[in-house]
């Protein structure tokens, strides 16, 4: 019988949900995550890394929530190691079809003495004792060596050897800061897998961050040259500083070049292009327009030459093909002579789940709205009126109810906001440079929330000047970093929206615990 190591499945570990949301702005509810969860299940994904259920009580429920309901992946939560991170872990995965414990210590130099103040023999002991006491709890248990990459080889075969002796299934080995140059790196696991002597009793993984830009090359050399057979990623490489390893290009980079790779996948490519939407759209991270496979720019071709050798012959300058991927020849799908079976069915192919009939026929009442104003509406308006209705249905303090601006040249522009506090109306009214900006000064002189506005983004969710804008607002206070998303036609909406988003936000996050990188 072949090694796990030497299997010819390459494992996708998706950590969007919980690496991806350490992004400064990027948490993410209990619902936002269980949506994409099951949009990571209908891409096939192998292992969901759903979170760190000990980090916070809105954690745990969430994790608990992706548990119970996804059937065809494995769902994973992270765990420092100890006993409480583990047992909380467990707990939160009782109801998982297939469930997974990821436990990790740090073991370079660096960590051990600066973060941990721990001795070598102190975290090795600590190490074997969190393998063994997860093994008792779950037959599937992950363990990773924070900062791999940077520890000392000696050490760390030591370390690795022992837990897969206590039952550690996988092994993954990250570079945490993204310091791996893809030869080196690849090479790096390929020498631990000969050194250790019980190597082939578990899957070696890769987890690769981007802060010079190599987080797929060094996961791929990790894959070619060290015989790694899962790679840690997410959608859209979100993920803390510069990002994570994508996984719509670690999957296409395998699945397009398989003549190299020679390795299989079981994700269903044609669901990336949603997933991303659906990632890019929770969180308010826009996808870059030249970004590889999912950016808006992936399948366009400018050149002339370009465009007369796709017109000849598809594959004189694509690759792949737009459609295995998700996207779609025809992006207008529907319009206000839609009925409400066509609307539902499109929500099915975009992988939304409604709670209930009364949430589908909220949701069709907006989309009516919507389509009085705007004569074609997109997927993406679809998604953004979808997300609108889900933060609608949370408590929230602050509520948008209406705004009217003047905007002349040559005078200062002024706007008025009615919005809610608790279900009571407010009305503000200011001055401001802009229209936008008076909307939001008006916001603030009511609520008086002393935050830090450090980014204000605009993106237009489809391609014409009847598109909706998708406004991102990112606020910092206390140390806390939120980003709030807002959509309507009327920009300086959007705007106001995505400010009272950000301001709920505020309001219920709660500090949460450090995870690895």
């Amino acid at each position: 019988m072949s090694s796990p190591a030497a299997s010819d499945q390459l494992v996708i570990f998706d950590t969007t949900l919980r690496d991806g949301e350490q992004s400064p702005g990027a948490s993410m509810t209990k619902d936002e995550k269980l949506r994409i969860a099951k949009q990571l299940e209908r891409l096939r994904v192998d292992v969901i890394e759903a979170g760190f259920p000990a980090s916070s009580n809105g954690d745990f429920e969430a994790v608990k929530a992706i548990a119970d309901a996804i059937k065809d992946s494995v769902v994973c939560g992270l765990s420092r190691a100890n006993d409480r991170d583990i047992s909380r872990a467990a707990e939160a995965l009782k109801g998982a079809a297939r469930g997974r414990i990821h436990t990790f210590i740090a073991t370079s130099p660096l960590h051990m003495e600066k973060k941990l103040r721990m001795s070598p023999d102190e975290v090795f002991e600590q190490a074997k004792l969190a393998v063994r006491f997860a093994r008792n709890l779950i037959g599937d248990v992950e363990f990773s060596p924070e900062d791999g990459y940077r520890s000392d080889p000696d050490f760390l075969c030591r370390v690795i050897e022992k837990v897969i002796d206590e039952g550690a299934t996988t092994i993954n080995v990250p570079d945490t800061v993204g310091y791996a140059i893809p030869e080196l790196y690849g090479n790096f696991i390929k020498n631990l897998r000969e050194r250790i002597p019980n190597s082939d009793k578990a899957i070696w993984s890769v987890h690769c961050h981007n802060d010079l830009g190599m987080a797929v090359a060094n996961s791929l050399a990790g894959v070619k040259i060290g015989g790694a057979r899962q790679v840690e990623c997410t959608i859209n490489g979100l993920g803390e500083r510069a990002g994570n390893c994508s996984l719509e290009e670690i999957v296409m980079a395998v699945k397009t070049r398989k003549d190299y790779f020679g390795l299989d996948l079981r994700i269903d490519t044609r669901h990336i292009v949603a997933a991303s939407r659906m990632v890019s759209q929770t969180t308010g991270f826009v996808v870059q327009p030249n970004k590889a496979v999912v950016g808006a720019n992936a399948f366009a071709h400018a050149s002339g030459i370009h465009q007369d050798g796709v017109l000849k012959a598809r594959d004189t300058y694509e690759i792949m093909r737009a459609e295995d991927v998700g996207w779609s020849a025809n992006k207008i799908v529907l319009g206000k002579l839609s009925g409400r079976n066509a609307f539902k069915q499109r929500l099915q192919e975009l992988g939304v789940a409604m709670q209930s009939e009364a949430d589908i026929n909220a949701a069709f009442s907006r989309f009516k709205e919507l389509a009085d104003r705007k004569s074609e509406i997109f997927d993406e308006d679809i998604l953004a009126l979808v997300s609108d209705g889900e933060l609608s249905h949370v408590s929230e303090q602050f509520a948008f109810v209406s705004l009217s601006q003047h905007s002349e040249t040559g005078e200062r522009p002024r706007a008025r906001i009615v919005f809610t506090v608790e279900g009571q109306e407010v009305h503000a009214e200011s001055e401001g440079n802009g229209p936008v900006d008076a909307s939001l000064k008006a916001i603030e002189a009511q609520v008086k929330s002393g935050a830090e506005m450090v980014l204000y983004s605009v993106n237009a969710i489809s391609g014409s000047t009847e598109s909706q804008g998708e406004v991102t607002v990112r606020l910092q206070n206390a140390g806390r970093v939120v980003n709030g998303v807002g959509a309507d036609p009327d920009i300086v909406v959007a705007s106001a929206k995505a400010y009272l988003s950000a301001l709920n936000k505020l309001q219920r996050q709660s500090e949460k615990v450090a995870a690895q990188g």
